[in-house]
């Protein structure tokens, strides 16, 4: 039996952005790297910059409030970092957590990184954190059934209440 699927039609225009297929090319211009070169804004995306992270909305949600943090510098791995990036990075992280506890109110949060291609990193070569606030009983049918993800708020609406908190 097939697996049946909803439409999220609402991605169509990243997915089938030129960009978003260059990016996925392997020697094309990286779209983290692109991201880093952005101002803080909310047609960006791009939440907070510190001196060598920045925290920017993911543009494939999992759901409200899912942020990626990145640093500016193009490294595939944690061991890449110096010193100063790793600690930056990380407090950047934690900063990025605590706006969305105070932004969301979750029951809990997921926080990760899928490091390589294997490993499921959907843009290996460039390292990255996903933040992402969750709540008892989040996943639902759409979800479960349908590998669709239904979103309460817009990434503009995301943007502005995260960025009130970071």
């Amino acid at each position: 039996m097939g697996l049946e699927r909803f439409s999220a039609a609402w991605r169509e225009g990243y997915v089938a952005s030129i960009n978003a297929k260059e990016n996925a090319d392997e020697g094309a211009e990286c779209v983290f790297c692109v991201l880093g070169a952005e101002p803080v804004d909310e047609s960006t995306g791009v939440l907070k910059k510190s001196q060598y992270t920045f925290v920017v909305l993911n543009a494939f949600p999992y759901g409200s409030g899912h942020l990626l943090v990145v640093p500016f510098r193009h490294v595939d791995s944690l061991e890449e970092l110096n010193d100063e990036e790793f600690s930056d990075f990380f407090l950047v992280l934690r900063d990025a957590v605590a706006a969305l506890k105070k932004a969301y109110e979750p029951d809990g949060m997921n926080l990760g990184m899928n490091l390589g291609h294997a490993a499921g990193a959907g843009i290996p070569k460039h390292l990255h954190a996903h933040a992402l606030p969750r709540w008892s009983g989040d996943t639902n049918f759409m979800t479960t059934i349908g590998e669709t993800r239904v979103l309460p708020e817009s990434l503009q609406a995301t943007w502005q209440k995260v960025r009130a908190h970071l």
